[in-house]
């Protein structure tokens, strides 16, 4: 229940920028909100307040938790949702420091020193789970039921759904105790690894998320060179990879078995709160759907590039018609708000001081993390939302998904720290929400057909990426896993388990190149956050039939939005689409969502009959 480390959400690490460029002057993060300096009394304050104040909790309620009446129970929970609000100021500070430049020692140190100290002090918390869980059910259901405590009951409901799989109160202790050596020690290793990369493109020296950028360019030989380029930096380190996946893959397995978990991926929908069916509905829905989306898709574009076959390279080239821009920062920045203004004046209104108060970090820089994640801090500051701004119209698209998840978590903040934090599966609905948004104020802005059809390609690809694509991660994490649990896996293995899932999904329009293989490696999701991936797809299908409502005049459409995007995690998957007529437990639900893709697509095929 206590907050983690943000999570880097795309697939590489910055290189060189900063300041002002040709995008224009773009903002850095002023963390004083946090903290005014690493080194600040406050910091060391709070520090010292929670060695204190985690050992004066277990004092004073371990062992009688079951004893409480509703005022000294509602006392206790206040106080552990106060423990929770000051480690994650402490833990949200240093880690933003640490993404702004990864290959700092000091700022490494520091973030592993406040992971272990905050992990020695929180201890002494192991208790209050696991002996909450005890209660007996009839006397949990009568002391929830009404006043502040019933305010809560989600949060613990959700707490007590984990109570067939935890330990002993010993083990559970050893594994918090312990965990600064395991999973976090291998995703610093990861990341680490990820940002020491280098890649010679053409005779310059790139990091991943320039090259990976490339693989967008206008130009096909450049776009190639990076593609052979990555392949053949990730086979260098192909084994470290490895290593990190079969070391995790199994640290798992160890403990999902001691906890008689039934499958791999069912922690993850546990701490989802959905319902294992409500996810196989949509992964079968879209594995279903492969060949009336991508499939198709791609073999317009294979068509429109004059080409028999696409190569990997070519999965996120520009149209030939599309000529190429950059955008810049102002320009950017003045679409996103335009587009979430002319949905609701306040989500403009939201969005602004992420702007204007230092709360994006958008410069390229060496060493900083990679891609794009919008952090929620704690809630009695704000979120702030990291960038990696190159000019290209995807860039675009990203400030308007990542502004969604800081407008969803800046509305979510007054639940308070234990019911701000929204399921995975609804986190990604106000960010793909925002693209849409920002999609459709573009595309009514269209002069001519063949802007409109460079417009509905890209977001159909954008779609294919969120939806088809990561739905093929999460089947290959499900056979990772899978194999893993029968014995080491070598590099060999892991490509093979990559590929059987690349030619499934995108279709026979593609021909992969030697070296293609390896590009599982380079994904953080795999190792930061196991079978995270689908929570896209989810969002995705999500927002399609959200946006259907709101096309529809579905009445006080923008007041329902935002009671649910307020309500962040208090309440289920159900009851928040109710009031749009919406149930994600359909089977049907999922096939409403891919339509609405399928429909872009048979919008360009049209187009492209019309000769456009």
């Amino acid at each position: 229940m206590f907050k983690s480390l943000p999570l880097p959400l795309s697939d590489a690490n910055a290189t060189a920028g900063g300041g002002a460029n040709a995008f224009g002057d773009l903002p850095e993060w002023d963390l004083s909100d946090l903290y005014p300096a690493p080194d600040a009394p406050e910091l060391a304050a709070d520090m010292d307040w929670l060695e204190a104040e985690c050992a004066a909790f277990a004092n004073d309620y371990q062992g009688r938790l079951a004893t409480l009446d509703a005022a000294a129970m509602t006392e206790c929970i206040h106080r552990y949702e106060k423990i929770a609000t000051v480690s994650g100021r402490v833990m949200s500070y240093v880690g933003l420091r640490y993404y702004q430049l990864t290959t700092d020692g000091a700022r490494a140190k520091a973030l592993s020193d406040a992971q272990d100290r905050i992990t020695t002090y929180t201890a002494p918390l192991v208790f209050f789970s696991l002996e909450f869980n005890r209660i007996d059910d009839a006397v949990y259901a009568a002391l929830f039921s009404a006043g502040d405590l019933a305010r809560y009951k989600p949060v613990f409901d959700r707490m007590r759904a984990t109570k067939p799989y935890q330990l002993s109160d010993e083990l559970e202790k050893f594994l918090h105790d312990s965990s600064v050596v395991g999973a976090a020690a291998w995703n610093r290793l990861f990341d680490e690894t990820e940002a020491g990369l280098e890649f010679d493109v053409q005779g310059e020296k790139l990091n991943l998320e320039a090259t990976t950028t490339l693989m967008q360019d206008h130009d096909r030989a450049k776009r190639e060179a990076a593609a052979r380029e990555m392949a053949r930096v990730l086979n260098l380190n192909i084994k470290t990879f490895a290593r990190i996946h079969n070391t995790l893959a199994k640290e798992k397995e160890i403990e999902d078995r001691w906890r008689k978990m039934p499958s791999p991926q069912f922690s993850r929908h546990l701490s989802n709160d959905v319902e294992p069916e409500v996810v196989e509905a949509l992964r079968n829905a879209v594995v279903a759907a492969y060949p009336r989306l991508s499939h198709r898709y791609y073999r317009l574009k294979a068509k429109w590039l004059g080409l028999d076959k696409l190569q990997v390279w070519d999965r996120n080239a520009p149209l030939p018609t599309e000529a190429p821009r950059t955008i810049s920062w102002d320009e950017a920045r003045a679409t996103v708000l335009g587009a979430y203004a002319k949905f609701s004046p306040h989500m403009a209104e939201i969005a602004l001081p992420f702007f204007e108060k230092g709360w994006i970090d958008a410069a390229v820089k060496p060493g900083k993390s990679s891609g794009a994640f919008a952090h929620p801090t704690v809630t009695t500051v704000h979120p702030y939302v990291m960038l990696n701004y190159l000019g290209k119209p995807r860039d675009v698209m990203t400030m308007a998904h990542e502004l969604g998840h800081g407008v969803h978590q800046t509305l979510a903040a007054k639940q308070g720290e234990l019911l701000a934090d929204t399921p995975l599966t609804l986190a990604e609905t106000a960010s793909v929400f925002g693209e849409m948004l920002t999609f459709r104020a573009l595309l009514d802005q269209a002069k001519t057909p063949a802007e409109r059809k460079t417009l509905l390609a890209g977001k159909v690809e954008d779609m294919i990426n969120t939806v088809v694509r990561q739905i093929a991660f999460y089947d290959f994490e499900c056979k990772l896993h899978a194999a893993r649990a029968e014995g080491e896996l070598t590099p060999d293995d892991i490509n093979a388990l990559w590929m059987s899932v690349q030619s499934e999904s995108l279709g026979d329009a593609f021909e992969f190149m030697p070296g293609y293989e390896t590009y599982w490696a380079y994904i953080p999701h795999f190792v930061h956050s196991p079978f995270y991936v689908y929570a896209y797809a989810f969002g995705d299908g999500l927002v399609n039939a959200l946006y259907a409502a709101y096309a529809d005049g579905l009445p006080d459409f923008q007041a329902k939005y935002f009671a649910m995007l307020e309500a962040g995690g208090s309440k289920h998957h159900k009851e928040l689409l109710a009031p749009f007529g919406l149930d994600a437990s359909d089977p049907a639900f999922w096939d409403k969502g891919l339509s609405m893709i399928a429909g872009f697509i048979d919008e360009l095929e049209a187009l492209d009959a019309q000769g456009v």
